[in-house]
């Protein structure tokens, strides 16, 4: 990774949270809680993926839409964001694999 690809990184987060910043105070409070969430539990390729930058954009169509945050994604904001997520490898996942995987014989 280049000095470059940070900076433009950089520039490219910058401009998503201006989006974020946007939306209703509702959708910003949701927004900021899956995100949380997200970077906890997410998958692997979160900050590579489309995934944020998508729900920004579902987000903004139902606000043009004037439906409500709850009317799009339901009240359980974990569920939502697990439906999301779930065929893509999360980080819980590979931690998973790596302990349940055999021990070396080296190691004792």
């Amino acid at each position: 990774m280049t000095i470059q690809d940070i900076i433009e990184g950089k520039k490219q987060w910058r401009a998503h949270v201006a989006r974020v910043k946007t939306l209703p105070p509702d959708y910003q409070i949701v927004y900021r809680e899956m995100q949380k969430y997200l970077f906890k539990v997410g998958p692997i390729s979160l900050s590579d993926g489309p995934l944020l930058s998508g729900i920004v954009d579902f987000f903004e169509e139902g606000v043009a839409a004037g439906k409500g945050v709850l009317e799009l994604i339901g009240t359980d904001v974990a569920a939502f964001c697990d439906d999301l997520v779930k065929d893509s490898p999360t980080y819980a996942d590979a931690y998973q694999a790596s302990i349940s995987a055999e021990p070396d014989s080296d190691e004792k």
